[in-house]
């Protein structure tokens, strides 16, 4: 199963952290019949702004998805899930045959109701990385660290105790 990791916005600080990351879930999950994370940024003109950044943001993001890729949303609205669920939604997916797995990331915005209607039962769970909002640039970083934790969990590495 391909992992892509979709996210809008600009280049961030945290590059080399995430890229660090992602290179690691890519060797775990190698033996997992995993294939990626990869990373793919997209981003909407500047000068648009509110629900005409978020509709664009939603095209940029469904051109870019794999036709029937399952998703999963990065969203402050989402589930509060924990490392092992996480893992689990991740084993689950796998084991259900899905071809592709891609975590979105949306905007400073949020993602446009337009791109939810279009996913409609693509969309495997939404996920919150707690209750607290965080920098979209930073949710990348966690994402790509999560990921890794993910790949140890399934494959029994011991990097993740509980």
């Amino acid at each position: 199963m391909q992992i892509l990791l979709v996210a809008a916005g600009r280049r961030d600080p945290f590059e080399g952290a995430t890229a660090d990351y992602l290179a690691r879930a890519e060797a775990t999950g190698r033996q997992l019949g995993l294939t990626g994370p990869i990373l793919k940024t997209i981003e909407a003109p500047r000068a648009l702004s509110g629900p005409a950044r978020q509709a664009r943001e939603a095209q940029l993001l469904l051109d870019v998805l794999p036709e029937k890729a399952r998703v999963v949303l990065l969203d402050e609205r989402g589930k509060d899930v924990g490392s092992r669920a996480f893992a689990n939604l991740i084993g689950r997916e796998r084991e259900a045959g899905a071809a592709s797995l891609a975590f979105l990331v949306g905007g400073a915005d949020g993602f446009d109701s337009s791109l939810l209607d279009s996913l409609g039962s693509r969309v495997a769970a939404r996920v919150a990385f707690g209750r607290a909002t965080w920098p979209h640039m930073l949710v990348r970083l966690m994402l790509a660290e999560q990921l890794y934790r993910a790949t140890t969990i399934l494959s029994g590495h011991p990097y993740h105790r509980d």
